[in-house]
């Protein structure tokens, strides 16, 4: 039981960090990590919560900045009481218009077709990512 409830918790909180950024909170993104996580994609790495902080901080002023992150099938492997990985498929959909609207064009693709690898530490807290790496599979071609 104890192995499903941290799996359950390692996948809320992979929702919750696509929630936040979404919905104009990215900056509460930072909160999510542990004081030493780190944050990569192929182009950059934020590592330390004031770095991820400052980062997410920029998208959540962005507010021409419409996004959708989808993940799905999540798979969690809990390693031992404190540690897990985990990989879940990523398909971001984002937008630049008008600050306060309700909608944006949808261009069929998504921006992004990719995978977020996790490692996952238990902390006071609850579950935080140690560190979440972009692994991009497809994109968008450019104009």
């Amino acid at each position: 039981m104890e192995r499903l409830l941290a799996e359950r918790e390692c996948e809320r909180l992979i929702y919750r960090y696509c929630h936040l950024i979404d919905h104009g909170e990215a900056a509460k993104v930072s909160d999510l990590f542990t004081d030493d996580g780190v944050w990569a994609s192929p182009e950059v790495t934020r590592d330390g919560k004031d770095k991820i902080a400052k980062a997410f901080q920029a998208r959540q002023d962005n507010t021409a900045r419409m996004s959708r992150h989808v993940c799905s099938t999540p798979m969690i492997d809990i390693e031992d009481a404190d540690t897990a990985k985990g990989v879940t498929y990523l398909q971001l959909y984002r937008h630049d218009g008008e600050p306060g609207r309700r909608f944006s064009p949808l261009d069929n693709l998504p921006e992004f077709v990719a995978e977020y690898h996790d490692v996952f530490a238990k902390t006071p807290d609850g579950w935080r990512f140690k560190s979440r790496k972009f692994v991009g599979a497809f994109a968008r071609a450019q104009a």
